[in-house]
């Protein structure tokens, strides 16, 4: 077992609080030394209480997904000695209703265009190695939204 943490920071400033004029706009810092910018997403809060140009936990979920997918699909790879150039995911999660004043990211769809060194593996064992980071990706086995994988074509 072990165990994986951030710090969230806001501060209030000089800007009211109860009459909700305050600005979200926080940081999450992790343990390696990495801050990142972090705000609601101006789709949820308005500007200027957001920041459009930081992430926000919704992009930040979708990129746990697609991130822990292409780390496994990354090894998976490895071990079968097919040699990645590279990989880009263009991840999209949709945010929908699920009940009356709920909304959920019900579904991430993985985009990921896959170069390999030398001739493209099989369509077949690359929808393996996706079936099988899939299985494995920490992130997708601990929530419930609906993750599908559509490779895309390698542009040359």
């Amino acid at each position: 077992m072990s165990t994986h943490g951030a710090t969230i920071a806001w501060q209030r400033g000089d800007a009211g609080f109860a009459d909700g004029r305050y600005s979200r706009r926080h940081e999450w810092r992790f343990d390696g030394g990495a801050i990142v910018a972090a705000s609601p997403s101006p789709q949820v809060v308005p500007a200027p209480w957001s920041d459009a140009s930081a992430v926000d936990p919704e992009e930040a979920f979708v990129a746990a997904i697609a991130s822990c997918h292409m780390l496994w699909f990354l090894s998976l790879a490895a071990e079968r000695g097919l040699v990645v150039e590279s990989y880009v995911d263009e991840a999209i999660g949709t945010m929908a209703r699920i009940a009356a004043g709920r909304q959920a990211i019900t579904e991430v769809v993985l985009r990921p265009r896959i170069a390999f060194a030398g001739a493209m593996p099989e369509a077949a064992i690359v929808a393996g190695l996706h079936d099988a980071a899939h299985e494995r990706c920490f992130i997708a086995n601990s929530v419930k939204t609906a993750i599908k994988v559509e490779p895309r074509a390698v542009e040359g």
